[in-house]
């Protein structure tokens, strides 16, 4: 199936490192690049795809100091957005200055490679101080999380988005329990998804056969609130590195129609990290 790719499209998911000589990596980091993977890069890789807009995620292995992901956002204003890692304490004061420079969200690692984790208390008052300026709460962890803090996620009072499927098992079918927790979860208009990380919850490797059939079904099933990226420069990756055209080209695979991909590509990211407003 042949890609059309909208106009202002979306990649809603990559991160930038370093360069280190200017931004360095978090003393103490879970996760140090082996490469500098700066905001020149992608801005090259992301103009070569045709995707006008973009959603950089802070990485892990700059802490709680955005500066590298906020000066990838400084460079292209209005068409990148960010979102941050921050601490629940965070001072409002702090909130307003990143809202100011593009950012749109928090994220909260849940996943066991990436140290301590937040108590999700903590996390849900945190929301309630960053809810007045339209933000959301971005949650990557590992596929218990979908049950464990589905309760409390529902208390959440902003929209609550989910990385990288959830990253469930592929492997394990449509009918496993920890894809039916995400439908679940799904099913409350409050929640968002990520169909990125394809190449993450696979187990026959590239061109993601077994992960297609879930990304397939988000899109299906909840069309005004599924989101696209391609994850560069794709941390922590265990398997090969995927190929960039390929993971865009799959957009057709997942999302058929063309109404589906302006959903997934451009109006969802558009409504979410509030594209067009100012800053």
């Amino acid at each position: 199936m042949t890609l059309n790719l909208p106009s202002a499209a979306c990649n809603a998911h990559c991160h930038v490192f370093g360069p280190r000589s200017r931004f360095p990596y978090a003393a103490g980091a879970t996760f140090v690049p082996k490469e500098d993977a700066p905001k020149e890069a992608l801005y090259a890789l992301n103009d070569s795809l045709d995707l006008t807009r973009c959603v950089v995620v802070q990485s892990s292995c700059h802490g709680f100091d955005n500066s590298a992901t906020e000066d990838a956002l400084a460079s292209r204003p209005g068409a990148y957005r960010g979102i941050a890692l921050l601490p629940t304490d965070v001072p409002d004061a702090e909130l307003q200055r990143l809202h100011a420079a593009g950012f749109r969200g928090v994220r909260f690692n849940f996943m066991g490679h990436l140290g301590r984790h937040a108590p999700i208390e903590d996390v849900l008052a945190l929301a309630a101080r960053f809810a007045p300026l339209g933000w959301h709460l971005q949650i990557h962890g590992d596929p218990s999380l979908l049950t464990d803090l589905a309760p409390a996620l529902r208390r959440c009072p902003t929209p609550v988005v989910i990385d990288h499927i959830g990253r469930i098992d592929a492997a394990l079918g449509l009918d496993q329990p920890d894809f039916k927790a995400l439908l679940k979860l799904m099913a409350d208009q409050r929640f968002w998804v990520k169909v990125s990380g394809m190449d993450r919850i696979t187990r026959l490797g590239p061109p993601y056969a077994d992960a297609q059939a879930f990304a397939r079904t988000l899109v299906s099933e909840f069309a005004d609130r599924v989101l696209w990226g391609n994850d560069w420069p794709h941390p922590n990756h265990a398997g090969p590195m995927p190929d960039e055209q390929q993971l865009l080209d799959l957009v057709a695979e997942i999302a058929p129609s063309q109404a589906a991909r302006e959903a997934l590509l451009v109006h969802n990211p558009e409504r979410l990290y509030q594209f067009g407003d100012t800053p």
